[in-house]
């Protein structure tokens, strides 16, 4: 098992993806267990590493940071058996938001922030924002920050202001999203790196005071 790679995972995904029902999978459901325990291992390496440099960091074992290939047709009916990706959330704290990997072979990418909240999550997001937005301006103008994730990730926005806030309220472009997320796109070069595990940790550090900023709102 520890002989295997990133190499290995996505050759498997590239073959599930032209062969993507169960009869193919139970054929091959041993190679895919063990690239999944490969990989729940060396999340398991990350997540060890990942609580030394964030003392609020909850530990998540690989396992429960993996999540399942299969996907959810009950209510995607029309999507594949299989998905394309490995994906992982660790830092997980329930109610609030994770620190997310996604290696796939239509894109790969590491997210954090709140993607899509409920209505009572956009709220505190919003109260937050109009007492010390201009704390949340700052981690978002921060040039590094700009440098490796851009702005925030624009999904279905408010086209008018949202209720109980005045079209002219100084931080209205921030109040009109409907998700506070980020992500920065990895390129095969960087999966394939010794030095992975490393990139992923300084894409954590930089992407923190984002984290915490909103992660704070959801918990005072």
């Amino acid at each position: 098992m520890s002989k295997m790679c990133f190499k290995d995972m996505f050759d498997f995904l590239n073959r599930l993806e032209k062969n993507n029902h169960k009869e193919w999978m139970d054929e091959h459901r041993n190679e895919y267990h063990q690239i999944r325990d490969w990989y729940i291992e060396w999340l398991n390496k990350l997540d060890i590493k990942l609580s030394m440099v964030d003392s609020n960091y909850t530990h998540t074992t690989g396992k429960q940071a993996i999540n399942r290939i299969n996907n959810n047709l009950l209510f995607h009916p029309n999507k594949p058996v299989y998905k394309d990706h490995f994906g992982a959330a660790l830092d997980k704290t329930k109610g609030l938001g994770d620190f997310y990997i996604h290696l796939g072979i239509h894109g790969s990418f590491v997210a954090g922030g709140i993607h899509n909240p409920k209505n009572d999550i956009l709220k505190s997001l919003r109260g937050a924002l109009d007492y010390d937005g201009e704390e949340f301006v700052k981690i978002l103008n921060k040039p590094s920050f700009k440098r490796n994730f851009g702005a925030m990730m624009e999904s279905d926005m408010l086209k008018t202001a949202p209720k109980g806030y005045s079209q002219d309220h100084r931080f209205i472009d921030l109040m009109r999203y409907k998700s506070f997320s980020i992500k920065y796109d990895l390129d095969p070069q960087e999966i394939m790196a010794s030095n992975f595990q490393d990139k992923l940790i300084d894409i954590y550090k930089e992407m923190l005071p984002f984290r915490r900023y909103l992660n704070h709102a959801l918990t005072v």
